[in-house]
């Protein structure tokens, strides 16, 4: 039986131990191979951070398991690791780290205002963002289209929220520097923890100045939505508004750009874009693979409210439950052939959104954004081409990358598929 501190004995490590917080594990894939022999051995491991830890959950079946029970895995103290050993102070504030049946009352009108209508209301405008972005690429030059996608969030809930356009390569740059805080493209301050805190203070500022002014002025955005609806009986506090436009936007711009680079980064330079293109039957099935491929939020962090047993394993009350997205998302248990990209797959029960109440409020936004996005570069370009060396973001928060330069030439239009 593995055991942590908390419990009074000595805790019994995963062996082959690897540092899962160590944000140069994921600039290759040294994240897998470990996460795969986890998977095999320990599946539930206790993994030491200084004096304190965390358990890892790496397998599909747990992870659900953990992220469905709000009532012994609760969110609110914390859902990442930077938080490890902290505490949120948004925890019942911010829709991300309410449990249920809190967490229902802040999701709903939200939830409304991001409904399949509604989004379908905006493709035109998210397809119109998606060809200004990759229109570059029939140049025939060297194209970064990581830099492409990291700018296709913000112009999707960018404009969904009213902010200013001016404004989005600030909030992109801010937005980065929060969940690759470690890399040091995005560095703001001399270390990632400074970082951390000085890109928080810039946008939660930002932001008050935003609800400030749009409450003079209120629209059919996101933001007036917040500032319309009640809680418990009562409107939001410009704190709660403010932290949920943050979580909105943080949301937003992990679960969109990634997808797309992964898929780029695995496929250029093989039949299979020519393939997906020949059938445009399978947008779906292609994006949702793109999804469990890139599993963009690599985890999740709950704390237990009781003792409880996993995998033959017992974890006290109180303790942190990490469970690792991007592995379950791999697990041999639940997908065949888990480390090929095929956009065939079906069915395809991967949990990039996550799952249970806390499942991801802007799948519908992201997965439209995505659908547009394969559908316009399908059709428009061929002959795609790694140009480079990938370079991917040193973080343990997000899975994806800060430049991938490729090659592409316009689809001749004889060649274009029916959409």
């Amino acid at each position: 039986m593995t055991t942590s501190p908390s419990s009074g004995r000595c805790p019994v490590s995963a062996p082959r131990q690897v540092d899962l917080i160590d944000p140069d594990l994921y600039l290759g894939d040294g994240a897998h191979e470990a996460w795969r022999h986890l998977r095999a051995h320990a599946p539930v491991s206790w993994q030491p951070v200084g004096d304190i830890g965390y358990w890892s959950v790496v397998g599909h079946a747990d992870a659900c398991r953990v992220l469905r029970d709000h009532g012994t895995f609760t969110s609110e103290q914390g859902t990442l690791l930077n938080l490890l050993g902290k505490g949120d102070p948004a925890g019942g504030r911010q829709m991300a780290v309410t449990d249920p049946p809190a967490h229902a009352r802040l999701r709903g009108p939200l939830q409304q205002a991001l409904s399949i209508k509604a989004v379908e209301n905006d493709r035109e405008r998210i397809r119109r963002t998606v060809t200004g972005l990759i229109g570059p690429l029939a140049d025939g030059g060297t194209f970064d289209f990581a830099a492409a996608m990291a700018a296709l969030p913000m112009g999707v809930i960018g404009a969904m929220m009213a902010l200013p356009e001016e404004d989005w390569p600030r909030l992109t740059r801010l937005t980065y520097a929060c969940i690759a805080a470690d890399d040091p493209e995005f560095r703001l301050a001399p270390s990632p923890q400074a970082t951390l805190r000085a890109a928080h203070r810039e946008l939660f500022a930002y932001f008050q100045d935003v609800v400030t002014r749009r409450r003079l002025a209120l629209g059919d955005d996101l933001i007036s939505v917040l500032l319309t609806m009640e809680f418990d009986g009562r409107p939001l506090s410009p704190g709660e508004i403010v932290s949920n436009c943050y979580s909105l936007l943080l949301g937003a711009t992990v679960t969109t750009a990634q997808p797309p680079n992964a898929a780029m980064a695995a496929l250029a330079g093989t039949p299979v874009l020519d393939d997906w293109a020949a059938h445009p039957e399978l947008l779906n099935s292609g994006v949702e693979e793109s999804l469990r491929w890139a599993s963009p939020t690599q985890h999740f962090m709950r704390h237990t409210t009781r003792d409880v047993e996993l995998q033959g394993v017992r974890i006290p009350a109180g303790d942190p439950v990490v469970v690792w997205l991007a592995s379950a998302n791999r697990d041999e248990k639940a997908f065949t052939d888990p480390d090929v990209f095929d956009i065939r797959r079906a069915p395809n029960k991967h949990i990039a959104f996550g799952v249970g109440a806390h499942y991801c409020i802007g799948h519908t936004i992201a997965r439209v954004t995505l659908r547009v996005l394969f559908a316009e570069l399908l059709a428009g370009f061929t002959d795609f081409a790694l140009a480079g060396d990938p370079v991917r973001l040193r973080s343990n928060v997000i899975a994806g990358y800060a430049h991938l330069p490729i090659t592409a030439r316009p689809r001749p239009r004889t060649e274009s598929p029916r959409r």
